[in-house]
């Protein structure tokens, strides 16, 4: 069975981080969504489940919620089929109400971009052509 993976991400305003990311292109899963919880889906292997802050403390303990517009944790990177999708992706992120985070990074055989949700999270699209990143990588020296 391949490995699927569980971001889970707490949201002050569930239903405005709801239509954020069905804006982005991930799909909602009623089954398992409530007035607490929504799960989006960007494929088989990937799940976002967005928490409700008195929900995502169930699952913490004594700790506090980090407010991601302050500090980072995690940088979430997505791949991308294309720079296409690259800056696809982004553009109707920022259109949803988020905020590009920083310029375009591009080494001709990897490009990204990078932009925060509405919550402050940061996600990373990127596409990278393997094959010229491997000979790019296997033209540099070790010690470079």
């Amino acid at each position: 069975m391949p490995r699927m993976i569980f971001v889970n991400l707490p949201v002050a305003d569930l239903d405005r981080s709801v239509a954020f990311y069905k804006a982005i292109g991930a799909e909602q899963n009623q089954q398992f969504t409530d007035e607490t919880a929504a799960m989006m889906v960007f494929s088989d292997a990937i799940h976002v489940m967005l928490l409700t802050h008195d929900k995502f403390r169930q699952f913490i303990g004594a700790k506090r919620i980090a407010d991601a517009h302050e500090t980072v944790q995690v940088l979430l990177a997505l791949s991308c089929d294309g720079r296409a999708g690259v800056d696809s992706i982004t553009e109707r992120a920022v259109a949803a109400g988020g905020r590009e985070a920083r310029n375009k990074e591009d080494h001709g055989w990897m490009y990204g971009r990078a932009f925060e949700d509405p919550d402050g999270h940061t996600w990373e699209p990127a596409w990278m052509d393997v094959e010229a990143a491997t000979r790019a990588h296997a033209s540099t020296p070790a010690d470079a």
